[in-house]
This record gives structure tokens, sequence and C-alpha cells, in this order.
């Protein structure tokens, strides 16, 4: 039933979703007029030679126009994004009720049946579409936006990805990409489900052992102070694995788009680090835990 509302409520969202990009494309026409009008007046300015109070007042007035406009498409943008946020909540809502109903649809196989190389695809998309954070004037980045840490009592919720410290088969602790099942406020410990395939585990784990990863991307143009800076250690995700390791920052994000070039600790290079890789932001955590500043590359891993 839960399933079916959601459905219902997704197909409203979308609804109001389309009307929202219609008028948003009908405010960004309605708004061409005055620029051009904007632009035609500083080309008569300049053949004339000369700034006049008929031209001074008549930019001002455009230019109040067109910062009206830009604020009234801006205001209709960001509605769009909040219909673009809930209706992913609802699909993450719909998945996690059909993972634990045990169903699953033909687009979204079982765990057990997925291939290595469809998990990937699957892994690099989701980094791909990490939303990107839009602050109004004046606000700052919330905690889990690029670099900024949760806060002390933050409790990631059912379906978060986090980076988790797991015992490996031959014993031996690893950092691992799973995703959140439950929490229990009364143990203060996170199930979680390995992200891996292969893996097909669940694990019991205190919150000492758990980083959540970022929810929102940080835009280097306009939140740079919301990124990992030049040298800083991270733990970053081991591109095509499932496995987190600490790495140094090579070089942060130019762009919304860009990934950060890290150097990942491998003893096997003469100065103790691999050569730049490309890592998504959704994809680093801070090793603030005692545990994580332990870890090590092996090298070994990676050699198949």
């Amino acid at each position: 039933m839960a399933l079916v509302s959601a459905d219902s409520r997704i197909a409203e969202l979308l609804t109001e979703l389309h009307q929202l990009i219609k008028q948003t494309q009908e405010e960004r026409s309605r708004s061409e007029h005055n620029l051009v009008n904007i632009q035609k007046t500083h080309e008569r300015m300049q053949t004339e030679n000369k700034i006049s109070p008929y031209y001074r007042t008549k930019l001002r007035g455009l230019y109040t126009t067109a910062k009206a406009d830009a604020e009234a498409e801006c205001n209709i943008l960001r509605k769009a994004l909040d219909k673009i946020a809930e209706i992913k909540s609802l699909l993450e809502e719909r998945r996690i009720a059909a993972k634990i109903a045990g169903l699953y649809n033909d687009s979204e196989p079982p765990r057990k049946t997925m291939r290595r190389g469809v998990l990937m695809t699957l892994l690099q998309q989701s980094a791909m579409t990490l939303p990107l954070w839009i602050g109004k004037p004046g606000d700052k980045p919330p905690p889990l936006c690029g670099a900024i840490p949760a806060s002390g009592d933050y409790v990631a919720r059912p379906g978060d990805k986090v980076a988790a410290r797991v015992k490996a088969v031959d014993g031996d602790e690893q950092w691992i990409l799973a995703e959140v099942v439950s929490y229990s406020h009364a143990t203060n410990k996170y199930e979680v489900d390995d992200i891996d395939e292969e893996g097909k585990e669940r694990h019991t784990l205190s919150r000492r052992r758990v980083i959540p990863l970022p929810q929102w991307k940080a835009n280097p143009e306009t939140d740079p102070e919301a990124l990992f800076q030049k040298e800083q250690l991270v733990l970053a995700l081991y591109p095509q694995t499932t496995c987190f390791y600490r790495a140094l920052i090579h070089a942060p994000p130019q762009r919304p788009q860009d990934d950060y070039s890290v150097l990942f600790e491998d003893t096997s290079y003469a100065d103790g680090y691999s050569p730049p890789l490309n890592v998504a932001q959704s994809d680093l955590g801070s090793p603030s835990h005692s545990s994580a500043r332990k870890l090590r590359l092996q090298p070994a891993i990676f050699s198949a």
C-alpha cells in the first residue's frame, strides 16, 4: 500500500516539476527582452560617447527590472530543485521498502544477482547525480556538504551510504562502502549492508566505525571552503572498488562537475603514494577516527 501511495505522490510531483520547468522558460523568455534593451542602450551610449542623465536613469530602471527577473527565475528553479529532491527521497524510500519486502523490479534486480560491472556503473551514476548545494546569498553550506562533517549527534538514515569499518574474512580491518539498514538508539549501533554484491554481509557496528558520506557536492566557485584542501588527509574510495583507503588531496575540484585528484598511500612507490587518481566528491570522508588513521593501502589488492 505504501508503495502505491509513493507512486501516486511521485506522479503528482513530476507534474508539478513539469509546470515549474515551463514557468522557468516563460520567465526566461520574458526577461530576454529587457536584457536586449540593456545591450542596445549601452551601444547607443558608446555611439554617442557620453552618459547623459537620460541614459543613467534608463539603465537604472532596466537593471532593476533585470534583477527582479533574475530573482523570480531563481525562485522558480529553487522550487524545482525541491521537487526533484522530494522525488529522489520518495524513490529511495520505495527502494528500501521493496528491499525489506523482498520485492525487486526488472530495473533493480536482487543484490544476489547483480554483477560487479553493473554495481560499478550504478555507483558511478550515484556519484554523478549527487546534488549540488545551492544556498541563498549569505547561507553557509550545511553538514555533509563536501568536506563539512556531520554533527556529533547525527544519525545516518536507512539507505544512506557510509564508510564502515569491518573485519575482512582474513581478520584484517578495512573500510568498505556500505548502506545503512537501521540504527538502534538503545545500543548506539548501526546495522549496515556491504554494498559490494560479492560481500552479501550485514554488519552491526558502533557509531565510531561508521563515517557518513557527503549528501551534497560543494560548489568550488561559491563555497571553496567546503572542499577538502590540497595535501589534506582523507579516506577515499579506490576507483572501481568498494573499499576506502587513506589518501592525500592532490588537487580539489575547480568546477562543480569536477572530481578530486588524490594520491593514495602506497608503499610500492618510492615516495609512498600512488600517481594521481580521480575520486568523486561523494566518495571521500574525513578520517577523524583513530581507526581510520591507522589504515594503510595494501598494493597487492589491486595487482589483479
